[in-house]
C-alpha cells in the first residue's frame, strides 16, 4: 500500500485548473482524488472546486457546482464541472448524446494482440468488491462495452495505448484491457502484478474536445501528465 505522503491530492492552492468561463470549469484530477464524495467520507475534488471558486471571486454563500461526469479514484486526467444551472442540464444532454470526445491514454505493460482494434464485451459489477467483469458474449443483466484503441508508443518495458469509448461503463477500460492480458499498470484490482508508488493507475483522461454547451464555441483541453519517469517517457 502507498504512503499518505506519497499521495498528493488537489486542494485549493494547487487545484489544476485547465480551462474555466462564467458556465463551466475544467480541471486536471489528480490520482487520489474522488470527484463526488461517497461513503469513504473524504472530500471530493467538486468540495476543492467550490472552495477554489469562493476564494478566486469572493462568493458569499453556497457556490453552484455541477457535477458532469466522474473518473475513478485512482485515475488521472480531464474533469468537467458545471459552474451555473445553466449548463449543467445542457452538459449531461452533450454526454447522454455521446456529443463529447474524450480521449484516454493508458500504459500496458503486455503487448496488445494488434496494434489497434475494437474491444466488444458483456460488463457485469459486482457491488460487493466494486469490480466488474468482461464477458465476450451477451449475458443476463450485462451492459454491453465498447472501446477503441490503438499504441500510439513503445517504450522499453511497456506500451502506451490511446483509448476512445463507444459507452461508459464501470471500470470499463480497465476490465477491457485487462481481458485481452494487458492490465494497466499498478491496477491491482484488475490483475496487475505490482502497485503504484502513490497507488494510482496508469490510465489518464487526457482530452476533452465539445461544443460549449452556451457560447457554442469548440473547447478542445488536453491534460498534462503526471509527473513520473514513464509518463515523460511518453512523451520523449
Amino acid at each position: 500500500m502507498a504512503k499518505t505522503s506519497d499521495k498528493i491530492l488537489s486542494n485549493k492552492e494547487n487545484l489544476q485548473v485547465l480551462y474555466e468561463d462564467n458556465h463551466i470549469i475544467i480541471v486536471n484530477k489528480r490520482a487520489g482524488d474522488i470527484v463526488q464524495g461517497d461513503k469513504t467520507g473524504d472530500k471530493p475534488l467538486s468540495d476543492v472546486v467550490k472552495n477554489y471558486i469562493k476564494d478566486k471571486y469572493n462568493k458569499p454563500g453556497n457556490v453552484y457546482l455541477g457535477v458532469v461526469h466522474r473518473l475513478d479514484r485512482p485515475t488521472t486526467g480531464v474533469v468537467l464541472f458545471a459552474k451555473t444551472s445553466k449548463a449543467l442540464p445542457r452538459l449531461n444532454k452533450l454526454f447522454a448524446d455521446k456529443k463529447t470526445q474524450k480521449t484516454y491514454w493508458a500504459l500496458v505493460k503486455q503487448e496488445p494482440p494488434k496494434t489497434e482494434d475494437t474491444l466488444i464485451h458483456w460488463l457485469k459489477k459486482n457491488p460487493k468488491n466494486n469490480k466488474s467483469t468482461a464477458y465476450p458474449n451477451e449475458i443476463p443483466k450485462g451492459k454491453k462495452a465498447v472501446l477503441h484503441y490503438q499504441v500510439i508508443k513503445k517504450l522499453d518495458s511497456y506500451y502506451l495505448l490511446e483509448v476512445t469509448l463507444e459507452t461508459g461503463r464501470h471500470h470499463q477500460i480497465r476490465v477491457q484491457l485487462a481481458s485481452m492480458g494487458c492490465p494497466i499498470k499498478g491496477d491491482l484490482k484488475y490483475g496487475f502484478d505490482r502497485s503504484n508508488k502513490d497507488a494510482s493507475i496508469s490510465l489518464h483522461a487526457r482530452n476533452l474536445q465539445f461544443t460549449h454547451p452556451v457560447s457554442n464555441n469548440f473547447i478542445d483541453v488536453t491534460a498534462p501528465l503526471p509527473k513520473d519517469p514513464v509518463w515523460d517517457a511518453c512523451l520523449k
